[in-house]
C-alpha cells in the first residue's frame, strides 16, 4: 500500500445513551453508547474505500468523524499527515476534504439558487472565485449540467441532478479527499450508474481519494478498491473488493453479501441465516460481538473477543475462526 493519506487510529465516537431521570438509575457504563468502537485503517493517496455495513453499523459517524462534524471520544485522526484529532479550527482542512451528504436535495439550502450554492463555498473561504459566472458554470459542466440549472432551485431538481449538483459543490474548492455519504441512495438503477461514472471520471481528472459510504453493495465492483465491512461500530473485515465479494472471511461478510439483491435469477449463493437481532450499542454481547448471531460461533466465541489479524485474502479480519476459501472446503 502507498503512503497513507488519512490514518485512523482506535477512533471512538460515543453518544449520549439516556439522560434525564433515566439516567440517575442507569448504571454508568451504559449511560453513553459507542457508535464508532475503536476504529483503525489507513487510506492511500488516490484510492477509494467503500465501507459498508447494516443501517446502524456507524459507517455514517466514522465519516462524519472523520471531517469533525461529530467530536472523537478517543483516537486519532490523521490526514495528509496533519492531526486532526485536537483541531478547532477546521476551515483550512474543510477546503481539502469536502462531504457529500446522503439527501441530495436537502443537503442544499431550499433558499439559494444552483449558482449561489456553487459559489458558497468560495465566500465561507474569502477566496476569489475568478469571475462568478464562469466558475459556477465550468463546476456544473464538470457534473454533467448545463447553463439552464444555474437559476433553479434545489426543488426544481430530480434526485439525480441534485446529486450532480451536490458532487460539484464539493468539488468547488478542489479537495484532495472527498467522503461521500450513500452516492448512489433513492436514485433510479439508471441514475445511479449515471453518478458512478460521474464519480469515477472526476475521481481520475481530478486525482480524488475517496470514501465511499454505501449499504448498495452492487455498486463496490465499479467504484471501490478495498472495502471494509462494519458491524457495532467497528471493522471486522477490511479487504481488496474483489475477494471481499467472491470470497469473503468473515461470517458477517459472507451473509452480509449473501443477503444482497442477486438480478441474475439463475444464480446460486451459499446463504449463510443469521441468528436473532442486531444487539443495542448500550448492551455489546461479551467475547465476540458478533456471536449471538453467528451461525459458526464456538463456545470460546462467547468469551474471547477476537483482534483484527490478517486473513488469508491479503486484507484483515476480526474472527476466531474465519470461513475457508471455496476451494478449501471439501
Amino acid at each position: 500500500m502507498n503512503t497513507p493519506i488519512l490514518s485512523l487510529r482506535d477512533v471512538t465516537v460515543e453518544f449520549p445513551g439516556v439522560s434525564g431521570l433515566r439516567a440517575l438509575f442507569t448504571p454508568s457504563g451504559q449511560r453513553r453508547v459507542q457508535a464508532v468502537a475503536g476504529v483503525s485503517l489507513d487510506v492511500a493517496a488516490g484510492e477509494t474505500l467503500a465501507i459498508v455495513g447494516e443501517s446502524g453499523s456507524g459507517k455514517t459517524t466514522l465519516a462524519r468523524a472523520i471531517n469533525g462534524l461529530v467530536p472523537l471520544a478517543a483516537g486519532e485522526v490523521w490526514f495528509d499527515g496533519t492531526p486532526l484529532h485536537d483541531r478547532s479550527d477546521w476551515r483550512e482542512v474543510r477546503r481539502r476534504v469536502a462531504m457529500m451528504f446522503q439527501d441530495p436535495v436537502g443537503s442544499l439550502s431550499p433558499r439559494k439558487t444552483v449558482r449561489d450554492l456553487l459559489l458558497e463555498p468560495f465566500a465561507i473561504h474569502g477566496m476569489p472565485s475568478n469571475g462568478r459566472e464562469e466558475t459556477a458554470l465550468r463546476l456544473l459542466q464538470d457534473a454533467g449540467l448545463g447553463a439552464d440549472f444555474l437559476n433553479r432551485y434545489p426543488h426544481e431538481l430530480s434526485g439525480g441532478q441534485a446529486r450532480r449538483v451536490g458532487v460539484a459543490r464539493a468539488l468547488a474548492l478542489g479537495p484532495t479527499l472527498v467522503l461521500a455519504d450513500e452516492p448512489t441512495a433513492g436514485l433510479d438503477v439508471s441514475i445511479q450508474g449515471e453518478i458512478l461514472n460521474l464519480l469515477n471520471g472526476i475521481k481520475v481528472s481530478h486525482g480524488l481519494t475517496t470514501v465511499i459510504i454505501t449499504h448498495n453493495l452492487n455498486i463496490l465492483r465499479h467504484i471501490a478498491d478495498r472495502v471494509a465491512v462494519m458491524y457495532l461500530g467497528r471493522i471486522v473485515e477490511l479487504g481488496p473488493v474483489e475477494d471481499i465479494l467472491t470470497s469473503p472471511v468473515h461470517p458477517y461478510t459472507q451473509a452480509l453479501m449473501a443477503a444482497n439483491p442477486e438480478p441474475d435469477p439463475t444464480a446460486r449463493r451459499k446463504r449463510l441465516a443469521l441468528r436473532g437481532e442486531t444487539p443495542a450499542l448500550n448492551d455489546r454481547p461479551s467475547g465476540c460481538e458478533f456471536h449471538s448471531r453467528c451461525p459458526m460461533a464456538r463456545p470460546d466465541c462467547a468469551v474471547r473477543a477476537p483482534e483484527l489479524a490478517p486473513s488469508r485474502t491479503g486484507g484483515i479480519v476480526s474472527c476466531h475462526y474465519p470461513l475457508p476459501a471455496i476451494s478449501e472446503v471439501s
